[in-house]
C-alpha cells in the first residue's frame, strides 16, 4: 500500500508540473465515446468531424498554439526552436484525418515536457535538498544594549557586557577563571528572544540557536565552545567542535546545545547562500556541448522532412508524410543533452564540488595540464610534527657517544616524547601563533592513541590513571602567552613551556630576564656609572663588564648549543622547544607535509590521461622540490610571486598548441569556442592564488567551506578540503560528456529507423506516435544514469 501511496504522489507531483497531461489522458473517454456522435444533420465544411474527433481538433489547436509560443520564446533567448516537426506533424495527422494519432502526439508533446520536467527535477534533486535545508528563521537575542540597535551610550554606560567580554580576546587564564566563560555562556543561551526571518537579521544582532537547528547567517560565536554539522557546506562527515571567537557558517546544524553568535553576514552574503547560487546558476547555463547539439537539431529536421516529403512523392499517399514525422523527434538533443549535464552538475554539488558554468563541467573533462600550488594545496595547511627530539640524545660526530655526555650534561630523563607532545599539545591549543594547531594537532593524537590503550585494558602508570575515562581531559592552570615567545601553564601539575629556545631555558621567576637585561644595559653604557655588589661594596662599570664577561663565558661552557644538543634541521624543517618543570626538554620538529591522498590523487590524473602535473610556488627551490618528490611531481617552478605563476601558465599555453580540425573551427564559428583546444586547470588555496586562479582557462579552489579570494576568482570550489576531489571532478565531467552522447546517439538512431521503416509503410501512423514517445523515454532515461555514481 505504500509503494502504491508513493507511486501516486509521484504521478501526482508530475501532473502539477504539467497541467494539460491529465487533461489530455482523461479526454480519452469522452472522445472514444462520441467518436461517431454528429447531433447536427448537415456537415460544416467538406470534412464531418463528430463530437470526438472535435475534441481531438480543440487539443490540437491549443497544442499548436502554446507550441509556437514557446518556439518563439526559445528563438528570442538565443536557443534553437526546432519544434516545427511538432507542429506539422500535428497538422499533417488532421489534414489525413489520422485523428486518434493526432491525440497521442498531443499526448507525446505534454508527457514529453513532463518527462523533460521530471527528470530536470531528479537530476536537480541535490540543489533541492540544498534549498530545502537553507535557514528560513533566525532567533534574536532581546538583551539591552547589545546587536545591531545598540546605543553607543548604553554600552558605555554598563559594565562590559557577557558578550564584549568573550569578544575582548581575553584568555580563561587571563580572566582568572574558566567557570566565568561558561556561565556567560549559558546566560546568552537562556536569554530571551524573538524569531525573524533570516532576511531580517541585521549585521551585530546577537542569534541565539537552539539543538538541531540550523546557522541562519554567517557569524562569529560567543558561546564557549559548539558542535556543528557542516555535511551540508562541504561534505564533512563527522561534527567540528569550535570555540569562542571562530567563524560559524550559515547550513551548519547545531548539536545538542543552545549557541549564541553574532551575525557578521547579512543572509545574502552568507556562505550557504553563496552556494545556492553557484549552483543554481551553473544548472541554468548551457555547456558548449548543449549549444552544439541544439545547432545539430537543425540538420535532423531537415533530414526528416526530407525522409517525409520523399515518401510522399514516391509513394503518392499523403500519409506517408504523416507517418515519417510522428516518428521524427529531437528529443534526444534538446532534452537529453542538457538532462545529462544538469546530473552532472547535481552529481558534482553531492560529492561537495560546485562549479559556477555548465561550460566549466564540460572543460573540467578535457584538462590536459594541471598546475598546483604547493602550501595548503599539496600539502596540509599547517606545518606538521614530524618528530620528538628529547634534548641531550643528539649523537656526537666523532665516537657515537651522545653531545650530552661529551659536555658532561645530562640527557632529559624526565616525561617520555609522547607526553610531552601531549602536554605541549594542550598549551599550545590556547595559542594562535602559526605552529600552534600542529602541535596541538600532534598532541591530540597522543592522547587519543593512549586513551585507546587504556580502554584496551593496558596498565598505565599512575600519572596516566585520567585517561581510562575517554571524555577526560589533562587539569590545565594558568596558561599565559608571550607573543612572539612562547606559551606557558600547568598541565596535570608540570609546568610547561613552549617556544623559543631563549624563552623556554629563561628562569621562569623572570631573574635570568632581568639579568640579562641589566648586562645589556651594562655593556651598552646606559646602566648608572657605579653598581652595587653583592658585598653591598659599589663597583665601576668596567669591573661590573668584566664579572658579567665571566659569568656569560662560565655559563657558555656548561651549556650547550641548539645544534649540538639537537643537530641540525633540514632546510625544510623549523622547531620550537620545550620545557618541563623548569629543565629543557625537548625539540619538537615540524615540516610542511604533504597531504596523505595528494600522491594517490595525482597518479589517478595520470591513469585519466592528465600527464602535464605542475607545482607552482612562493617557496624555496629546496624545499619544493622535496614535496615534489613526495607527491611524484617533476615539473616545479619554484620562489615565484604571484606574477611569476601568472605567466608559467600563459607559458604552457603556447608550448603545446593542439592544431584545431576543420569541424572544430566550423562548429567554433557557431558556439564560439573550440571543443578541441587544449585545457590548463590551477589548482590553489590561498589569497595569493586568486589571480593565477583566474588566469588558467579552469581555476579550481580548495577551501573547507569558507568564502575566500581563492574561492571568488575560482570557477570550480571544492568544499571539503580533500585534494581527491580533483582526479573526482575530472573523471565526473567525463562521464556525464559520455552519457549525454550515448543517449543522443541511441534516440536520433532510433528516430532515424523509425522514420526509414515508417516511409515504407511499415508502420502505422499512431504505432508510430506511440514509438515516438518510447524513444523519447529510452533517451531521456538513459542521459539520467549520468546520477549514478561509477567512478
Amino acid at each position: 500500500m505504500k509503494i502504491f501511496i508513493a507511486v501516486l504522489h509521484k504521478i501526482l507531483n508530475v501532473c502539477k508540473l504539467v497541467p494539460m497531461l491529465p487533461i489530455v489522458i482523461v479526454s480519452a473517454l469522452p472522445i472514444a465515446l462520441l467518436w461517431d456522435f454528429r447531433p447536427w444533420n448537415k456537415p460544416f465544411w467538406f470534412v464531418d468531424p463528430s463530437i470526438g474527433q472535435w475534441i481531438v481538433i480543440v487539443l490540437v489547436a491549443y497544442t499548436v498554439i502554446d507550441t509556437l509560443r514557446g518556439m518563439i520564446d526559445d528563438i528570442r533567448h538565443g536557443h534553437v526552436g526546432v519544434d516545427i516537426l511538432a507542429v506539422v506533424a500535428l497538422l499533417s495527422t488532421l489534414a489525413v484525418e489520422e485523428y486518434w494519432a493526432s491525440w497521442v502526439v498531443v499526448l507525446m508533446v505534454f508527457s514529453g515536457s513532463a518527462i523533460e520536467a521530471y527528470a530536470e527535477d531528479k537530476a536537480k534533486n541535490n540543489l533541492t535538498a540544498l534549498m530545502d535545508a537553507a535557514p528560513q528563521i533566525a532567533h534574536v537575542a532581546d538583551l539591552p544594549g547589545v546587536g545591531s540597535g545598540a546605543q553607543a551610550s548604553d554600552v558605555a554606560a554598563r559594565d562590559m557586557s557577557h558578550v564584549d567580554r568573550m569578544l575582548s580576546g581575553e584568555t580563561a587564564a587571563s580572566r582568572g577563571s574558566a567557570d566565568e566563560t561558561a556561565g556567560d555562556a549559558a546566560d546568552m543561551a537562556h536569554a530571551p528572544f524573538h524569531t525573524v526571518s533570516v532576511d531580517q537579521v541585521k549585521l551585530g544582532d546577537v542569534l541565539i540557536v537552539l539543538p538541531g537547528e540550523t546557522i541562519p547567517v554567517d557569524g562569529e560565536l560567543l558561546s564557549g565552545s559548539a558542535t556543528l554539522d557542516l555535511s551540508n557546506i562541504n561534505g564533512e562527515p563527522v561534527p567540528r567542535e569550535v570555540y569562542a571567537g571562530a567563524r560559524v557558517m550559515s547550513g551548519a546544524i547545531n548539536g545538542s546545545a543552545t549557541l549564541t553568535m553574532r551575525a557578521t553576514e547579512l543572509a545574502r552574503d552568507s556562505q550557504y547562500q553563496r552556494i545556492i547560487e553557484l549552483v543554481s546558476s551553473a544548472q541554468e547555463s548551457r555547456a558548449t556541448v548543449v549549444k552544439t547539439a541544439d545547432l545539430m537539431a537543425v540538420p535532423f529536421t531537415v533530414i526528416s522532412f526530407v525522409i517525409a516529403c520523399t515518401a510522399w512523392i514516391v509513394s503518392a499517399d499523403p500519409t506517408r508524410f504523416a507517418q515519417v514525422l510522428v516518428l521524427a523527434t529531437p528529443c534526444p538533443l534538446l532534452i537529453a543533452a542538457p538532462v545529462a549535464y544538469i546530473a552532472g552538475t547535481g552529481r558534482l554539488a553531492k560529492a561537495g564540488i560546485i562549479i559556477k558554468a555548465q561550460d566549466i563541467l564540460e572543460n573540467l573533462g578535457r584538462v590536459s595540464h594541471v598546475f598546483f600550488d604547493k602550501t595548503g594545496t599539496l600539502t596540509v595547511k599547517k606545518p606538521q610534527v614530524v618528530r620528538v627530539e628529547i634534548a641531550g640524545e643528539h649523537d656526537g660526530e666523532d665516537d657515537g657517544t651522545s653531545a650530552a655526555a661529551q659536555s658532561g650534561n645530562k640527557a632529559y630523563a624526565g616525561l617520555d616524547a609522547d607526553h610531552i607532545l601531549m602536554y605541549a599539545g594542550v598549551v599550545e591549543s590556547y595559542s594562535v601563533h602559526i605552529l600552534a594547531k600542529g602541535i596541538a594537532t600532534g598532541g591530540t593524537a597522543v592522547m587519543d592513541r593512549l586513551k585507546e590503550r587504556a580502554a584496551s585494558g593496558e596498565t598505565l602508570p599512575s600519572e596516566d590513571e585520567w585517561l581510562v575515562d575517554a571524555r577526560s581531559y589533562p587539569v590545565v592552570r594558568g596558561v599565559t602567552e608571550d607573543a612572539g615567545n612562547g606559551v606557558s601553564g600547568e598541565v596535570n601539575g608540570h609546568r610547561i613551556r613552549v617556544g623559543r629556545f631563549a624563552f623556554v631555558t629563561a628562569a621562569e621567576d623572570g631573574a635570568a630576564a632581568a639579568s640579562d637585561a641589566a648586562a645589556t644595559d651594562v655593556a651598552s653604557g646606559t646602566a648608572h656609572d657605579r653598581v652595587v655588589n653583592s658585598d653591598g661594596f659599589r663597583a665601576t662599570v668596567d669591573a661590573a663588564r668584566r664579572r658579567a664577561e665571566a659569568e656569560a663565558s662560565a655559563q657558555a661552557a656548561r651549556k650547550l648549543t641548539v645544534a649540538q644538543m639537537f643537530g641540525e634541521l633540514a632546510p625544510d624543517e623549523m622547531a620550537t622547544y620545550v620545557s618541563v618543570d623548569g629543565e629543557l626538554a625537548a625539540r619538537i620538529v615540524l615540516k610542511d607535509v604533504p597531504r596523505a591522498n595528494a600522491k594517490e590523487s595525482l597518479a589517478k590524473l595520470r591513469a585519466m590521461g592528465v600527464e602535464r602535473l605542475t607545482m607552482l610556488t612562493g617557496d624555496k627551490r629546496v624545499s619544493a622540490d622535496i614535496i615534489a618528490a613526495e607527491v611524484g611531481i617533476n615539473d616545479v617552478h619554484a620562489e615565484l610571486f604571484p606574477e611569476g605563476k601568472v605567466q608559467a601558465i600563459v607559458d604552457a599555453k603556447r608550448e603545446n598548441p593542439k592544431r584545431q580540425p576543420w569541424w572544430d573551427k566550423l562548429i567554433a564559428r557557431f558556439v564560439g569556442e573550440s571543443t578541441t583546444r587544449s585545457i590548463t586547470m590551477m589548482v590553489g588555496d590561498g589569497v595569493n592564488d586568486a589571480p593565477v586562479l583566474a588566469a588558467a582557462d579552469i581555476g579550481m579552489a580548495i577551501t573547507d567551506g569558507t568564502s575566500t579570494a581563492a574561492s571568488e576568482s575560482a570557477q570550480v570550489v571544492i568544499m571539503n578540503d580533500d585534494i581527491a576531489a580533483v582526479p573526482r571532478a575530472v573523471a565526473i565531467s567525463r562521464r556525464t560528456k559520455r552519457v549525454m552522447i550515448q543517449a543522443v546517439c541511441l534516440g536520433l538512431g532510433l528516430a532515424l529507423v523509425g522514420m526509414i521503416a515508417a516511409a515504407f509503410n511499415l508502420i502505422p501512423v499512431v504505432i508510430g506516435a506511440l514509438m515516438q514517445e518510447a524513444i523519447d523515454v529510452v533517451s531521456i532515461l538513459w542521459a539520467l544514469t549520468a546520477l549514478i555514481d561509477k567512478d
